[in-house]
């Protein structure tokens, strides 16, 4: 690897961005893909680019006809919108998956009463301005909890002009249908809004908050692994 091309790779691992060297086989030649980019001896085909995208996404080093990729991926990200009781539940079982989790909430006392974040990030702030400081990228999720539109309203409308894989919203089908018109008001499409997994997570008839949390971990993985496949 060049001196260039490594210095170029280091910065993409500093900033914790999916990305990964190519190497074409029979010449030698070496360039570096990441999202928006590509830097090195040559520029790959958009078949080429694409293959190797999904791999990036997939996790997986491998071989792509002359090409062998390897995928240097940071972990997956959670965004959890609302310090509350599910909350308690996802934030470690989200861990245990592999995902670095952040939990953003403006309210202090919900922050200092729900439980042990330990292992998570926490944000007290307003929803839109906390996803500024952890900039959402396309191997990040992200779940509002709160069930009030002072707070989820903002959260999604933010989650929405960014890349995340997945977006899920707790509550009702009548409280998702309000949001969604909300949201339509505010300028979103409906390609945008369908976006939005609501009610959050996988329909496993799930009571309690455990429960939802194992629902909301699972919708999550499905997603990661489809957008990989």
């Amino acid at each position: 690897m060049t001196p260039d091309l490594l210095q170029h790779l280091t910065v993409q691992l500093g900033r914790k961005t999916p990305c990964a060297t190519v190497t074409n086989l029979r010449t030698g030649q070496q360039i570096l893909v990441h999202e928006g980019a590509q830097t090195g001896d040559v520029k790959l085909e958009k078949a080429q680019e694409e293959a190797v995208f999904r791999r990036i996404q997939a996790d997986k080093s491998g071989h792509e006809g002359d090409l062998f990729v390897r995928v240097y991926a940071p972990p997956p990200r959670m965004i959890v919108v609302g310090a509350v009781h599910i909350a308690q539940f996802l934030v470690p079982m989200a861990t245990l998956a592999g995902f670095e989790v952040t939990v953003i909430d403006p309210r202090d006392a919900f922050m200092r009463s729900s439980g042990d974040f330990s292992g998570a990030r926490t944000i007290t702030a307003w929803p839109d301005e906390g996803m500024k400081t952890v900039e959402p990228d396309s191997r990040t999720a992200i779940v509002t909890l709160t069930h009030d539109p002072k707070l989820d309203d903002p959260a999604l409308s933010a989650a929405l002009r960014s890349p995340a894989f997945y977006i899920g919203a707790l509550g009702s089908k009548k409280t998702h249908a309000k949001r969604l018109q909300r949201l339509a008001g505010d300028g979103f499409s409906d390609a945008d809004i369908s976006r939005i997994n609501g009610p959050v997570g996988l329909a496993i008839g799930a009571q309690s908050p455990a429960e939802i949390a194992v629902s909301i971990v699972a919708q999550v993985v499905e997603n990661l692994r489809a957008e990989a496949a």
